[in-house]
C-alpha cells in the first residue's frame, strides 16, 4: 500500500495528514516530507495519523529523526491521532516517553 501525504502549512506551523502504511518502501518519502518542516524555528509539526493502519520500524527511526531535528531547530513536534497498533510501537519501544504524543487515540483507553 502506498503512503499519502498531504501538509497544510498555517502561519503557526503545519499539519501533516498521512493516509496509508509507513514501512520501508514509503519510508523515504515520509523522510522527505518531514524533515524540512522540523526546521521552521519557532513553529508547531504535528503529524496526523488517522489514517495509518500500519508502521514498522523504519517508520519509528523516521520519526526519531524528526524529534532530533525539531528539537535542535526549536520546533515543537507532536504526533496526533495514533490507531492503538501504532500507539503500541511506540509504547513497546518506550519512545511515548519522549515523544508528545495526542492523548485521542482510537482503540486505548487511557
Amino acid at each position: 500500500m502506498n503512503l499519502q501525504v498531504q501538509i497544510d502549512e498555517g502561519n503557526n506551523g503545519s499539519v501533516v495528514h498521512l493516509s496509508g502504511e509507513i514501512d520501508v518502501y514509503t519510508a523515504p518519502k515520509l523522510k522527505d516530507a518531514l524533515l524540512p518542516l522540523t526546521k521552521q524555528k519557532g513553529t508547531l509539526l504535528e503529524v496526523d495519523l488517522t489514517h495509518v493502519n500500519y508502521m514498522d520500524s523504519t517508520g519509528l527511526g523516521v520519526f526519531i529523526n524528526a524529534l532530533k531535528s525539531s528539537n535542535e531547530h526549536e520546533c515543537k513536534f507532536k504526533l496526533i491521532n495514533l490507531q492503538d497498533r501504532v500507539y503500541r510501537l511506540f509504547q513497546i519501544t518506550g519512545l511515548h516517553e519522549i515523544m508528545d504524543l495526542n492523548s485521542t487515540i482510537r482503540g486505548v483507553d487511557e
